[in-house]
């Protein structure tokens, strides 16, 4: 069991502020597996971004992680397990995302029904689910990127405010590689643009820093050793520039507009998607979604397609060394 798993997720997430620029920091801190939030952590993430949101002392949050890599996404086998359990079936807890683990009094639909899935995906429609909290967060916002930025960690980048990034970041989502779809599609259309991210979907590769800041995405890329550096000037820019009533009337306006975008209804419209994963069929000798594959060996699985891609497209920075 990994050295990170005996700590709680307020060890794992952590959250300071600097009072008199008023600029707070929440920082991941679970490098022994890339990052990866587990439930609890994610929970906690909302609980501070709700906390920065009605606290006066803050007008910027930057959103960073210890390690090499901003993350690879959330913690899929802790996931699985308890919305399947394990190979035997032990250990399943499908309540447990919702806030209520282990209640009695509270009958979980059945496996098989529509619904048992899909109050998963529309939950993480939700700002309570971790995946679009920033969305509805009334101050400004600045993720730092670097390394890995997969999956859950990508979601965060797609709804920051200011995005930047290490020369060495790579995006994306494994997802597109073992089920086709991820919780933020519409927005990562709005903030990548269709061309590019119908390319990341179909293709399942990663896009680089640099491309990434050619589609508009990032806001600023840097050397690796200059990066928080770069977050810092961005971060007391923002605190400096007005009061916080006006920051808090600009993302309103943005809020507007994204919805305008639709930014809602694809979170929802996804969170339908995803209830449907598992009437997939795979084609024959191809890995797919299956309970079997989300129990036993996912990120296996994946990092053994990989061998089937370019060298240059492959999500293992290891891999992509090869090119």
């Amino acid at each position: 069991m990994p050295e990170t798993e005996t700590r709680t997720a307020e060890e794992m997430m952590t959250y300071v502020k600097d009072r008199e620029n008023k600029i707070a920091t929440l920082t991941i801190d679970r490098p022994e597996i890339l990052n990866a939030p587990d439930s609890a952590m994610r929970m906690r993430y909302t609980e501070l971004l709700h906390r920065a949101n009605i606290d006066d002392d803050v007008k910027v949050l930057v959103i960073r992680a210890t390690g090499d890599h901003f993350g690879t996404g959330a913690d899929l086998p802790e996931q699985q397990i308890k919305m399947n359990g394990d190979v035997n079936g032990e250990g399943a807890d499908p309540l447990f995302e919702l806030g209520y683990s282990g209640d009695e009094d509270i009958t979980y639909p059945p496996k098989g029904s529509y619904r048992y899935g899909y109050n998963i995906g529309s939950h993480y429609a939700s700002v309570r689910g971790g995946c679009r909290s920033l969305q509805e967060f009334k101050k400004i916002s600045i993720v730092e990127c670097k390394g890995y930025v997969y999956g859950w960690h990508f979601y965060q980048a797609g709804d920051a405010d200011i995005v930047i990034s290490s020369d060495d970041g790579l995006f994306g989502h494994a997802a597109f590689r073992y089920v086709g779809w991820g919780p933020r599609l519409w927005t990562w259309v709005e903030t990548m643009g269709l061309r590019q991210f119908q390319e990341m979907v179909f293709t399942g590769r990663p896009f680089t820093a640099a491309q990434m800041m050619d589609c508009g995405f990032l806001n600023s890329v840097v050397k690796r050793d200059d990066l928080e550096d770069e977050v810092q000037k961005y971060a007391l820019a923002c605190a400096h520039n007005g009061p916080t009533d006006r920051i808090a009337v600009q993302k309103t306006f943005f809020e507007l507009y994204k919805q305008y975008r639709g930014e809602y209804f694809g979170s929802v419209l996804t969170g339908l998607v995803e209830s449907m994963g598992n009437q997939v069929k795979p084609d024959e000798g191809e890995y797919s979604f299956s309970d079997e594959m989300m129990h036993s060996g996912l990120a296996k699985s994946v990092k053994e397609a990989d061998k089937f891609f370019p060298a240059e497209w492959r999500l293992s920075m290891s891999g992509r060394k090869e090119a």
